[in-house]
C-alpha cells in the first residue's frame, strides 16, 4: 500500500485479498496513520490521509467492492483500489485497477 499526495489531493493505494477485503485494507491503513500522528508526526500530509480515509470509511459500500473484487480476486488476479480526494464528506473517488493472472 502506498499513498502520495498531488497538490493538495490525496491518494491512498488499498490492495485487497481472499484474506482482506479493501474494508479491512482501509481500516489497516487508518489505523497506522493514526499511530504515526500520535507517535508525534503530525504532518499535513498524513493529516489529510486521515481525513480521506475517514470518509471513505464512512461513506463506501463496501458490499458492492467487496462483490466487484471478489470476483477478480477468486480468479487469482490482483486488485488495487486507488483512493484519491480531498477528504470531507463526498469528496473523494475510487479507482479499482485489475492485474493478469499469475
Amino acid at each position: 500500500m502506498s499513498d502520495e499526495t498531488v497538490g493538495e489531493q490525496t491518494r491512498v493505494e488499498l490492495v485487497p485479498s481472499l484474506d482482506h477485503c479493501v474494508q479491512t485494507r482501509a481500516k489497516q491503513e487508518y489505523a497506522a496513520t493514526m499511530s504515526r500522528i500520535l507517535s508525534g508526526d503530525e504532518s499535513p500530509e498524513l493529516e489529510r490521509r486521515l481525513e480521506l480515509l475517514k470518509t471513505f470509511l464512512e461513506e463506501a459500500d463496501f458490499s458492492r467492492l467487496r462483490r466487484e473484487s471478489e470476483k477478480y480476486l477468486t480468479q487469482g488476479r490482483q486488485v488495487r483500489f486507488v483512493l484519491s480526494g480531498h477528504g470531507g464528506p463526498g469528496n473523494w473517488s475510487l479507482d479499482m485497477k485489475v492485474g493478469e493472472s499469475g
